[in-house]
């Protein structure tokens, strides 16, 4: 008898190849995860660098953790969308038929967004070199955001795949995700929340967008994050495993 815990590393492997493969054959989906960062640092980098006082900080070194965070946001809708394509088009039916893990399919979906997304952000930390981004981060530093980021990454798909299997359509998946493609910006992504009204201001502190951005932005220019590292991981290690309990939840009653 096959050990389960290898059927469904295989089954996800399995999974994931289909899922990078529908992405490759995308060539509108590859274009906005590339292009739209580079577009968006290039705009509030050299278009609105002036927009916002902050401090002694470069307006392009302050706004990267919330463009980094907006970008994933935004690719992030695909992976809702493809899931509730696969529920609602007919080709799960079809893995029921066969032998494969449960959990798989979900699996393989959420692999393949977090690399989509890794590739994003390489492509955002590339273009805000080219319009004066300077980091002071160390090598254990970008360690540590490396390791932030990608729990980022992983809570937002995490949370994508949930908007996917709870959506009606396609068209409402991508609608279910627009709060989290707002989250950024009423954060402090592009302007401290100490220059926002007091009502903006108490939200913006206490999202998890905040934390995340302030930590990075504070390694990536060699300042020490203090507490919002430590919140910032409780944040997204909690959103991933919470919304992908329910969405494995969910997912397993719509196959009975």
């Amino acid at each position: 008898m096959n050990n389960p815990k290898t059927c469904l590393f295989y089954d996800s492997w399995i999974m994931f190849k289909r899922c990078m493969k529908i992405a490759l054959r995308n060539p509108e989906a590859l274009v906005q995860a590339t292009v739209t960062p580079i577009f968006l640092m290039l705009l509030f980098g050299a278009v609105f660098g002036n927009i916002a006082d902050v401090g002694s900080y470069s307006y392009v070194d302050f706004i990267i953790p919330g463009i980094i965070l907006q970008a994933v946001a935004q690719a992030t809708s695909y992976i809702a969308i493809n899931i509730n394509t696969d529920m609602t088009k007919g080709i799960v039916d079809r893995f029921r038929s066969m032998p494969i893990s449960k959990s798989a399919l979900l699996i393989g979906h959420a692999g393949a967004s977090v690399v989509r997304n890794v590739i994003t952000t390489a492509v955002i930390i590339g273009t805000a070199f080219v319009v004066g981004f300077r980091p002071q981060a160390g090598f254990v530093d970008w360690l540590i955001i490396t390791g932030v980021l990608l729990l980022s990454v992983t809570a937002i798909t995490c949370f994508a795949v949930l908007c996917g299997l709870k959506a009606k359509a396609p068209e409402s998946a991508s609608g279910l995700m627009f709060p989290l493609f707002i989250l950024p910006f009423v954060s402090s992504g592009f302007a401290p929340t100490e220059t926002m009204h007091s009502a903006i201001r108490w939200f913006a502190e206490y999202q998890p967008m905040t934390p995340i951005i302030n930590a990075v932005r504070a390694l990536m220019l060699g300042y020490p994050p203090g507490s919002d590292l430590f919140i910032a991981i409780a944040w997204t290690a909690g959103v991933s495993v919470v919304a992908f309990t329910f969405a494995l939840r969910r997912y397993k009653r719509k196959l009975k």
